[in-house]
């Protein structure tokens, strides 16, 4: 059983066009309404797995109640925090290709009983449920502070669960004082984290490494390039790869992703890391071929099909050029720069 936890979710609406041009008239080829959040897509993404999964969320407003008629209509388990302000609305426009632009809207304030409630309920979810994880995934509401993600992760470890967050901003150096079993960061979110610009993958390993050296483990997706799994500790560094497609839909990847490297580690655990993180990128690569936002299509990428590579634990050089661009073809650079090895 995996619990997720989505404090702002959202009602999304997405639109496909032909062509977007700011200022003029569009006419939509495809429309979409569906109940989001990061939390929502990833119990949604469990469940089309066929994993156990309850998500819990705060539910207000006339949005609110269209998101919960959804949820039922799809059948997902959900926990809903009955709250006094209105679910917030997120447009999404793509077009051919898979540009994607978003507009989404803050979401309204949660009092501290409400608050107070949403914390409750992840725990007794976990709690009577015995979950394995309790996953805390999304924005925060206006007004609450990071402390609510610590409350969040300290609720998951007294339910005895792990705890995973994929959030940004204070809220994620929050999780990590807290003690989060682990964080998914995307690109943007570890750059913020650490303080600088992550230009090339091998600036995102050394920013997860980092990071995971206080204990935490780092899922860290980026993009196109794949994603890159440290284990808390950073004693073993994966960068895993999917082939190459033609977008879709890119929004939810994440969420797919997280979603995926979870349920592995249910069945497989650390051990099977790899493996892990075969299947999680295959999932999320999966995602962006169909229009709807974290939704799996009928014929999956298979994670044979995933490049794996182990990367050597020992600080990266300075400025190591040369294996950056070794590193993103999925190549072995030369052993004076980062040592790479296959994942058998």
């Amino acid at each position: 059983m995996i619990i997720t936890v989505t404090p702002n979710p959202s009602l999304d609406r997405t639109y496909h066009v032909d062509e977007f041009r700011l200022g003029e008239l569009h006419r939509a080829n495809y429309v979409a309404v569906e109940a989001s959040g990061k939390g929502v897509n990833v119990s949604r993404v469990l469940a089309a797995l066929g994993v156990p999964t309850v998500a819990v969320l705060p539910v207000g407003g006339r949005a609110g109640h269209d998101l919960a008629t959804l949820l039922g209509e799809t059948r997902l388990p959900c926990r809903a925090v009955h709250v006094g302000g209105a679910a917030r609305v997120n447009v999404t426009v793509i077009e051919p290709g898979g540009r994607t632009t978003k507009v989404n809207e803050p979401g309204e304030p949660l009092t501290e009983a409400e608050l107070d409630e949403l914390v409750r309920q992840a725990r007794t979810a976990a709690v009577e449920t015995g979950a394995a994880w309790v996953a805390c995934c999304g924005s925060l509401p206006p007004g609450a502070g990071p402390e609510l993600v610590a409350r969040l992760v300290d609720a998951a470890h007294a339910a005895g669960a792990r705890a995973a967050v994929d959030t940004s901003g204070a809220a994620l150096p929050a999780a990590l004082a807290a003690g989060a079993d682990l964080v998914k960061p995307n690109r943007e979110e570890l750059a913020e984290l650490a303080g600088r610009p992550l230009p090339d993958l091998a600036d995102v390993v050394g920013a997860a490494r980092e990071v995971a050296a206080g204990g935490t483990a780092v899922l860290a997706s980026a993009g196109s390039e794949g994603a890159v799994l440290v284990d808390g500790g950073a004693t073993r560094c994966l960068w895993a790869r999917a082939p190459r497609i033609r977008p879709v839909n890119t929004t939810g990847a994440g969420d797919t992703l997280l979603a995926g490297y979870l349920a592995a580690f249910l069945g497989r655990g650390a051990a099977d890391a790899a493996v892990c993180l075969a299947e999680a990128v295959a999932l999320g690569t999966s995602a962006c071929l169909v229009p709807g936002t974290a939704e799996l299509p009928e014929r999956l990428i298979p994670a044979a099909e995933v490049t794996v590579r182990r990367i050597d634990a020992a600080p990266l050089p300075e400025e190591p050029h040369e294996a950056r661009r070794s590193l993103a073809n999925g190549a072995e650079p030369g052993p004076a720069r980062l040592d790479i090895g296959g994942v058998g």
